[in-house]
């Protein structure tokens, strides 16, 4: 998937992006709990998901 279509997802919807970026649950299950928290970690998380690869 395109890295341009995942940042704006990452922004939007920073748990769908986890799973689209890494296909593991152990991600995305991380990534919901920091977004249920609070929104900026969940999005930070999900970018550097995006760019560590």
């Amino acid at each position: 998937m395109s890295k341009a279509i995942l940042i704006i997802l990452a922004v939007l919807l920073p748990p769908l992006s986890a799973y689209l970026k890494t296909k593991s649950a152990k991600d995305t299950v991380i990534n919901l709990i920091l977004c249920f928290f609070f929104y900026v970690p969940g999005v930070l998380h999900a970018l550097y998901l995006i760019f560590k690869s």
